[in-house]
């Protein structure tokens, strides 16, 4: 078994359990009150900008040009491509720049990002794509699913619901699965067992985050 394949078994009660999170469940009908979701996007907005820069630790780690482009190209995704449909939102939802600048981070989304970094600054290129594809994957696994089961009509939130079930991102996120199947291969069971522990950890903390988000909770 891939050890890609063995975080995924390890976690996937967990992400089960986020496609029937309310939150997930009222965005996917299309009945999740805008209040939730603007507060949503501004946390995940703060969550991208420190997610970015677990990128930018693995980019600095790199030991050749490759990865080097390819956590480069990430960061990329991240500002960019992933960004754009939040700063559409956001325009929508009538925040600008200066509120977003002004907002204060949730305890759990400063927890979360904190502990992605401390994996970034302390462990190398393998922990690192771990941590960081907790987040990435669990966001395919949820946005396949909502695809295929939510009410997709006149949904407000299908921008959302486009972005993390397209075949754009599903590669982008492959590339990270790919990545670390290849740095890998000659990880012993204890340097395994360490990866599944940062990926049940990282899981856990994006169910406190739909919790955060659908309290409303700093």
């Amino acid at each position: 078994m891939k050890v890609s394949q063995r975080l995924f078994e390890c976690v996937k009660d967990i992400w089960d359990g986020y496609n029937k999170h309310p939150f997930v469940m009222e965005l996917s009908s299309g009945k999740l009150p805008i209040e939730k979701f603007r507060f949503y996007m501004i946390q995940d907005h703060l969550y991208l900008m420190e997610y970015a820069k677990l990128f930018a630790l693995g980019l600095v780690k790199s030991h050749n040009e490759k990865d080097l482009r390819m956590f480069a190209s990430l960061i990329t995704a991240t500002i960019d491509t992933e960004n754009a449909v939040h700063r559409e939102y956001l325009k929508r939802l009538g925040i600008t720049r200066e509120m977003i600048d002004n907002s204060k981070m949730g305890i759990v989304n400063e927890s979360y990002t904190n502990y992605m970094l401390s994996v970034g600054f302390k462990d190398g290129l393998a922990e690192i794509a771990t941590a960081v594809l907790s987040c990435s994957w669990s966001y395919k696994y949820i946005g396949d699913y909502v695809k295929i089961t939510g009410n997709l009509e006149n949904n407000p939130y299908i921008e959302w619901i486009d972005e993390y079930s397209s075949a754009e991102y599903s590669a982008a996120n492959d590339e990270i699965i790919n990545f670390i199947d290849a740095v890998t291969e000659n990880y012993t069971e204890e340097q395994i067992k360490y990866l599944e522990e940062i990926m049940i950890n990282c899981s856990r903390y994006e169910a406190m985050f739909w919790d955060m988000s659908y309290n409303i909770e700093y």
